[in-house]
């Protein structure tokens, strides 16, 4: 078997697919992407199919390193969001070539199937309140909220207040019935992250991500080592050399690594296990499509320290097309009781709809990420 296409598919809301093609066996599905530079990631693909054409798809190891070592200059999210989808499409290669899911390849699932969660948003508390009543409707039992809007590096007690209202309007609607994780968004500078935790503890947050940005290990261990809410980052990282910063400076709870944007199942399993040593939980972040979704779902399966999984159904950005859309069967993940199931089937476990991914693609999109300035014209952390 070797691969004989790689050809990259840009569909809406802000998604790149990948399908490898092979020569006499399946082909596999994968999501290279980073959100708002879907064509760089598109392209650095291509750059990765010089060397990938024409090999055994099997042979995933030594393709990841070739892809990652055989790069003079290494890291970073287009190179490393570029492997993770050709890493995913390969995983997807070698299930359906053997008829089991990657899953059982990994190691075998030790779970059936894991708590999810769904971002909610609104312009006041209200609407607030409304999207996670509508989320609980649909089954969910916990959501993540973004904590404040724009912060200043230091800001004022007026903007606390607010930040805690928000939150305390919430859990003041639906008590424990719900849980509620709150993201920072990296928004919150060191001056800040303290103060506003500090007032959000009697909340009891199951989590806050990202407190201060992932590239100041130093002050998010000092916030982990003053605080009882779990606090989670990584959606900013690439790679076990990564996050290895983070577990040895001790300053996470919960590791976040994107399957799409940390080099895929073969690294995210690795950052899975340097986790578990640590005793740090995961929860992968995907506020993505359902390739990306069901490739988290064949880590979960195996990783003891996976708690919950974020998922994009219903969210905010997926304008024009969802979670579903893309896959033949809507029922794959099986949403029930706040938990998703692992895909059983070949390979990632989904089927794709390739008729409408390439009808949409023919329209494609140009999501951007917005450009947030505060009230004195100065740029604001988005």
């Amino acid at each position: 078997m070797k691969i004989s296409s790689i050809t990259t598919f840009k569909v809406p809301p802000r998604w790149l697919f990948v399908r490898i093609d092979t020569d006499t066996g399946p082909s596999g599905w994968g999501e290279p992407v980073v959100e708002g530079r879907a064509d760089t990631v598109a392209t650095a693909v291509a750059e990765l199919a010089d060397y990938l054409v024409g090999r055994d798809p099997r042979h995933i190891e030594d393709h990841w390193q070739a892809m990652y070592r055989g790069a003079f200059y290494r890291g970073g999210p287009v190179l490393m969001s570029a492997i993770a989808g050709v890493d995913q499409a390969l995983w997807d290669i070698k299930g359906r070539s053997l008829g089991v899911p990657v899953h059982e390849l990994l190691g075998g699932r030790g779970r059936e199937r894991i708590a999810a969660y769904c971002w909610i948003g609104g312009e006041g508390t209200g609407e607030l309140i409304e999207a996670a009543r509508a989320a609980m409707d649909r089954g969910f039992r916990a959501v993540k909220i973004n904590g404040v809007e724009r912060m200043m590096i230091v800001d004022s007690n007026r903007a606390i207040d607010a930040a805690v209202a928000r939150v305390g309007e919430l859990r003041a609607a639906y008590g424990n019935t719900l849980d509620i994780a709150i993201d920072f968004h990296g928004r919150v500078h060191s001056p800040m992250a303290p103060v506003l935790i500090r007032e959000l503890e009697p909340l009891r947050p199951l989590f806050i991500e990202e407190p201060v940005l992932s590239e100041y290990p130093e002050h998010l261990a000092a916030i982990n080592a003053t605080t009882p809410i779990p606090i989670a980052a990584g959606e900013r990282m690439y790679s076990r050399w990564d996050f290895r910063r983070l577990l040895e400076a001790r300053a996470v709870s919960i590791i976040q690594p994107d399957l799409s944007h940390a080099g895929g199942i073969t690294e995210c399993r690795k950052i899975a296990t340097m986790a578990e040593a640590h005793d740090v939980a995961l929860a992968p972040h995907c506020p993505l499509g359902p390739i990306a979704l069901a490739a988290c779902l064949q880590v979960d399966a195996l990783s003891h320290n996976a708690f919950i999984q974020e998922q994009s159904l219903g969210m905010h950005y997926n304008v024009g097309n969802d979670l579903l859309d893309y896959v033949t069967d809507h029922s794959v993940f099986g949403y029930h009781d706040g938990y998703i199931k692992i895909p059983e089937g070949p390979g990632l476990g989904i089927e794709i709809d390739e008729e409408l991914v390439s009808e949409r693609a023919r329209e494609g999109h140009q999501w951007r990420s917005p450009i947030w300035r505060h009230d004195d014209g100065s740029l604001a952390e988005w």
